[in-house]
């Protein structure tokens, strides 16, 4: 799966980005003061590293989130986290396209539909679409766990669900692979032998 590091390494290394802070703002704060517990009141709602935490899940959504917070930052004209909506998302997603590794055949291309063309071909690289859908999913659960509401949550708004669900139709399609979820197969039931004392009583 492609991942979004190359868009994060192009952020400030001297910052990240705090996570949503009473203003229902996003700030930037030095990561020395994380690291020595600042108690200030921009550093007071930043996720620290704990026990709990410190899984590479966890490691994983804070640096999609700091991505996605200096993302809106950058963003002409800025925007606030409080405004964000599912437009500003789609928006954010398909700028991380020009960060993606996955070759996406266009139709008119000889290897449509190939999972593994012989050559290479011109055909545009975006970013796959099983990390898309991990990645929206750890904004989403990001944007509740630090403080946003799940009815105004826009990384679960249905343009959002749409979009995901055109982009795998057009990949499979594209790429020639199926992310169809594979239903397990039941074992057969054991048939059931008679039991010695039956097979006695017959002769």
């Amino acid at each position: 799966m492609d991942s979004i590091q190359e868009f994060i390494e192009t952020c400030n290394n001297e910052n990240t980005c705090n996570f949503l802070n009473n203003n229902n703002t996003i700030s930037t704060t030095n990561t020395t003061s994380l690291a020595t517990g600042s108690s200030s009141s921009s550093a007071a709602s930043t996720i620290v590293n704990t026990p709990n935490s410190s899984s590479r899940y966890e490691n994983q959504k804070r640096r999609d989130w700091n991505t996605f917070g200096q993302y809106l930052k950058n963003h002409r004209p800025p925007l606030s986290l409080s405004r964000c909506s599912g437009a500003h998302v789609l928006e954010f997603l398909r700028y991380l396209d020009q960060f993606g590794k996955t070759k996406v055949h266009t139709p008119i291309c000889p290897f449509y539909g190939h999972p593994n063309p012989p050559a290479p071909c011109p055909c545009p690289l975006r970013q796959a679409w099983g990390s898309l859908d991990a990645l929206i999913g750890r904004l989403r659960a990001a944007f509740e766990e630090n403080g946003g509401k799940p009815e105004t949550n826009p990384f679960g708004a249905r343009a959002v669900r749409l979009y995901l669900r055109e982009v795998r139709d057009l990949q499979s399609k594209a790429r020639g692979i199926s992310y169809e979820k594979k239903k397990r197969k039941r074992p057969p039931p054991q048939q059931q032998l008679p039991s010695p004392q039956g097979a006695s009583a017959t002769h």
